[in-house]
Parts: structure tokens; sequence; C-alpha cells
């Protein structure tokens, strides 16, 4: 996701009262049947996923889930709504996760310890695992990707694939030992211009695929964190699939062309993109087009990894949000029933060329104490499954919808 775009003016503040549609009622449609049981999931092997990496954060202070103003257990809640995977965000030493709180002794958030726990979480309520490794101590995306702070000092190409081989790996198997193997990894996020290079020291291996021909460093480094998977799943009873993740469809072809031949990367499973309509100039209707394209291109499954859409223009705290006017497409309104109705046809449009999935990007990462560098709060609240009370809304019926497919 393109968080740090918050640095670079992506963010807009839209202060518009908030709209009167209703909160979610159990079941389809938008009717109250008061019952507890969701509709019977109808996509097939389409997978339906959400990123939760912020929800036990957000439990620790002070955020609350609600299911017609109940408390509810949000990975229940995720699980009982048709989420079959959750994917969860791994930082290598993310420190600063702790020490933007006060006092001493906080706990840091997205690294091993907090994934571990919100993978148990996830798989005790029947969710499969996407395991998003970033490389990074922070977020990993096409304006950022930073170095570990504890790699900073390899001036090695063969050094640093051993590091990655072998951080991956333990990071594997201690899921694995724990009976949380992950069904998917990524193996780095959005990486448009590679892994590692946004404060690489002059004797850093070069790694920016943007800024000189470096796509077969770029491509060695993947495929030691690739060799990694693979090892440990030969070993596990899990058969784990591995994604490559780019930001934006515009720069599949580009990137996947390049990777695939200078950067001699093919021992992968998955074509993962974002699509953000603030950032992408690919209209939806044109999305089908796109991931038939790309499956074809490369005889890969395809899945849209992060995508997301607005049901408000209102915000709940002094965070400022990161999709405004821009983020919104004709016919598709800032309501939940627009959240909702644009999800839906973005589901239709990855089925109809032949994809395998869609996941959500942090759909609830709702306001509370939680803090990151540049806010307490949510800078996401207007693209959420829950209203400004914390209860879930219309806009995550899309993943119980009845879709056809071809």
């Amino acid at each position: 996701m393109l968080r740090s775009y918050v640095l670079i003016g992506f963010l807009s503040l839209i202060v518009i009262s908030c709209g009167s549609d209703s909160t979610i009622n159990k079941g389809s449609g938008d009717d109250d049947n008061g019952s507890n049981k969701p509709p019977e999931e109808t996509t097939g092997d389409f997978v339906m996923g959400a990123d939760l990496s912020y929800v036990n954060q957000i439990l620790d202070h002070g955020g609350t889930y609600r299911d017609s103003s109940e408390v509810e257990n949000p990975y229940k809640l995720f699980s009982e709504y048709g989420t079959d995977v959750a994917r969860f965000r791994l930082w290598h030493d993310p420190e600063w996760t702790a020490t933007v709180y006060e006092g001493e002794n906080n706990p840091m958030y997205n690294d091993l310890a907090d994934v571990t726990e919100a993978i148990s979480r996830a798989k005790e309520h029947g969710m499969a695992i996407n395991l998003d490794i970033h490389y990074s101590d922070t977020w990993a995306d096409p304006s950022q990707q930073k170095i570990p702070e504890a790699w900073r000092n390899i001036t090695s190409l063969d050094a640093l694939k051993d590091a990655v081989y072998n951080y991956t790996r333990e990071t594997l198997e201690h899921l694995d030992e724990q009976g949380l193997m992950p069904e998917y990894v990524q193996i780095g996020n959005e990486t448009n211009c590679g892994l590692m290079y946004s404060n690489a020291p002059q004797n850093f291996p070069r790694l920016n695929v943007c800024d000189g021909n470096n796509w077969a460093n770029a491509g060695e480094l993947i495929n030691s964190g690739i060799e990694a998977v693979r090892d440990v799943a030969s070993n596990s009873d899990v058969d784990t699939k591995i994604i490559l993740h780019i930001a934006q469809p515009e720069n599949v072809s580009w990137w996947f062309d390049n990777m695939t031949t200078t950067g001699n990367v093919t021992d992968f499973d998955i074509i993962g993109f974002s699509y953000y309509t603030p950032w992408s100039k690919v209209p939806l209707e044109q999305i089908s087009d796109h991931v038939s394209d790309f499956s074809d291109a490369f005889d890969k499954e395809v899945m849209v990894v992060e995508a997301a859409y607005p049901w408000t223009m209102d915000y709940a705290d002094d965070y400022n949000n990161k999709f405004g006017q821009d983020a919104l497409v004709s016919g598709y309104p800032a309501t939940k029933e627009g959240q909702r109705d644009f999800m839906i046809d973005l589901t239709k449009e990855i089925m109809d060329g032949g994809g395998t999935g869609l996941m959500y990007w942090e759909p609830a990462w709702i306001t509370s104490n939680m803090k990151t560098q540049w806010g307490t709060g949510s800078a996401w609240e207007n693209n959420t499954f829950f209203d400004f009370e914390g209860n879930v809304h219309s806009g995550i019926e899309y993943m119980q919808h009845e879709y056809e497919r071809n």
C-alpha cells in the first residue's frame, strides 16, 4: 500500500457531512432479518481476502468492533462474513511501532511475535494466511524500500542473499513449528523499483531496477526468498504459494517482463497487484482485460492483493484521510452501498479475466488511540467496513454476493 504517500502529498482532508446510509445486518441485502448465519459462499475457488495487519494494535489501543451494536471478535467477524484469507505484513525490526507510544516496555507491532499471534487468531476462525514480507523495518512500497537496519552494513550481494534466505526460512520454520504455516507468502510488497534501495549506503548492493539496470541483482535476491519458502514448504503440510506484488496494473507487464527474463525469476505462483482508483489510470471496466493479459503472458495465477473504496467522505478523527474525492468513480458514490457495489463489480472484473482472488487492504483500520508515524487514529476509516461507531456495515457484503464464474 502507498502508505508513505502521506509524506509526498497524496493525503486529502475532505470535510463533508456523513451520509445517512444504514448499518449492515446479517445476511444478504439491506434488510435486518435477525439471522446470525451469513449466506453460503458462492465464489468457488476464488479467494476473498482482507488485510488485518492493524487489528491487534487497534484492539490494544481502545478500538472496538461491533455487529448490530454487539461487541464482536474481529477475526470471527471477518470469517463469518466471507473472508477466506487474512493478510498480514511482516517487518524485520519495527522498533518505531513501540516508541511512538509514551512510556516504556511497549510491544512492537507487525514484528514476528505480533504476526504470529495474529495468524493464530485468524486460523482459529478458519482463515488461510497471506504473509506479506516487506524486507524492511517499515513500510515498503513504490515510494520507499528501506533496508532493515540490521542489514545496512552488508556490502556483498551474496551476503545479502544469505540474509534474505535465512530470515525468510527462519520466519517460516517458526510458524510451521506452531502449525501456522502461511498458505501464501509475498516476497516483498509493491516492489515496483525493487527491494532495499531507498536508504542504501554507497557500498550496498545495487537493487533499484528503476535507476540502472539492476534486474539481475534484484532477481537474485527475490530468488533467495523464493528458495527459502520452497525449502520450508517441502517439509510442511501446507503447500505454500508464492506471490510477487506490484502496485497498479499499468506497471505489471513491464515489471514481470524484465524480472522473468533479465532477473531470471520464474519459480513463483501468483502475479499480485494493487488497484487503487486515486493512483491508477486503468478504468474499472478494463481490469478484466489486464488480468487476462497477465495470465496469458506469464502463465501464472493473477490476484488483486490490495484494493479499497470509500464509503464516506467524512472522517472520525483528526488524522487526515488518504482517500478523498479523487478516489471516486462515476456511478459509485461514497456511501456504504456505493462501496459494496464498486467491490462487487471489481470482483466480477477479476473473475471475468480469470483471476483467482481479491484482498481488501485494511478494512478494519477503524479510529482508536493507535499511533503511526503520522497521526493517531486512522487515515483509512472512510474505507473500512465499519461505521464510526465500530458497527460492521453493508460494504462487506460483496464477499457474499452470488457471483457467476465464466
